[in-house]
């Protein structure tokens, strides 16, 4: 996800510990040009991360290193929360 010259977070910690102000702001753009806090192909506007609340790698929760759409789980955190490394489980083969 990258935005296109727009200030995403007031600073790089409220992206990560949910302070005030940390949700990011839209919009959001995909890798292909699709603003994903408002396009329906992204239905449930995720941050896919794979990662601890501490920044460390969740092992076996990152969709087998992001290369599998099957059975398996994947962490992520919704996108207007802030938090970015929330870990919340999904199904890796959700949309």
């Amino acid at each position: 996800l990258c935005p296109q010259g727009q200030l995403l977070a007031k600073s790089w910690s409220s992206l990560f510990e949910g302070q005030a102000g940390a949700a990011p702001r839209g919009p959001i753009y995909s890798f292909n040009g699709r603003n994903v806090l408002t396009d329906p192909l992204w239905p449930r506007r995720l941050a896919w991360h794979g990662s601890t609340p501490r920044g460390g790698q969740a092992r076996r929760r990152d969709c087998q290193g992001w290369r599998s759409s099957g059975a398996g789980e994947g962490l992520a955190a919704p996108l207007g929360e802030g938090r970015l490394l929330a870990g919340q489980r999904h199904n890796c083969s959700e949309a």
